[in-house]
């Protein structure tokens, strides 16, 4: 590339990222503003005093570290579970020959296209009227199933279709020949899986983690509709303290919106060197 094209694209870029990174830089200036520079005009974007007297309200929010506590616990659960279940179904579709797969692999993929607002009512049947959970009897009958709990919140984020995709893609890359050594050595195919495809997973497996806790992280509708208990509500549930029918607490609503961040931007940070080596070899065979 020519040296004022990579300038030019250079500048564009950095006005793209300054442009994408503001509603983060505003939302963490707004958290250590005092009230009463919230709201003057014109606005300023250095705050004259800076305070933390927003960040020591959302700590003394009585049920905030529930909240925090709970939202961490269904995004590792969401993660764990999502790695095994995608890990193995995207090396069954990548290295593993049986009739109708490539039917079935679409079949997988066209899934994707129906809109998560479809299945809220399905899942949440199948969540209180889970067999034997929750007061129910064999039937699903007479409890509550896995609402109000752990795994009724991680439910919608357990399997992936998207991450299906991913492993399958990734697994496909590597070159027949190092399953059939491992097959002429004695090696079953679990072994095959264990010893050498999910040790050279790592990069696919790091990129879908970041999505998969992201993911379960962020989600609202899906806890919204499966807790009714104050004791299980999640981080994402938890801003609405600081929010009224008609008007809210900006101060602590940016700043307990700036904590939430943090577990995303360390998993990333942690990741991310897998996640770039997965984007740079995605397309290599």
């Amino acid at each position: 590339m020519k040296p004022k094209k990579k300038i030019a694209l250079m500048i564009v870029l950095i006005i793209i990222a300054v442009m994408m990174s503001l509603p983060f830089f505003w939302m963490l200036i707004t958290s250590i503003k005092p009230d009463t520079e919230l709201f003057s005009w014109p606005p300023s974007f250095i705050p004259k005093n800076i305070t933390l007297e927003h960040y020591a309200e959302v700590f003394h929010t009585k049920d905030f570290g529930r909240y925090f506590a709970n939202s961490l616990i269904v995004a590792c659960l969401s993660v764990v579970i999502n790695l095994f279940f995608c890990s193995l179904a995207g090396y069954a579709f990548a290295r593993l020959d049986f009739k109708g797969k490539n039917f079935a692999f679409i079949v997988l993929l066209s899934t994707m296209m129906i809109p998560i607002q479809v299945t809220l009512i399905p899942t949440f049947i199948l969540v209180k009227s889970f067999p034997l959970a929750g007061g129910n009897n064999v039937f699903g009958q007479g409890g509550i199933g896995f609402l109000n709990s752990y795994f009724g919140l991680a439910v919608p984020h357990i399997m992936s279709v998207f991450g299906v995709f991913i492993m399958r893609q990734f697994y496909m890359q590597f070159p027949k020949e190092l399953s059939e050594a491992a097959r002429i050595d004695g090696a079953n195919e679990i072994r095959i899986f264990t010893r050498i495809f999910l040790p050279l997973g790592k990069p696919a497996l790091s990129t879908l983690a970041i999505f998969s806790f992201t993911q379960a992280w962020d989600d609202f509708l899906w806890p919204l509709i499966v807790t009714s208990e104050n004791s299980m509500r999640t981080l994402q549930l938890g801003l609405e303290v600081f929010k009224s029918r008609s008007s809210a607490d900006w101060g602590p609503l940016m700043a307990c919106t700036s904590l939430a961040i943090v577990p995303v931007l360390i998993i990333f940070t942690v990741l991310q060197k897998y996640f770039t080596d997965t984007a740079l070899t995605s397309g290599i065979k």
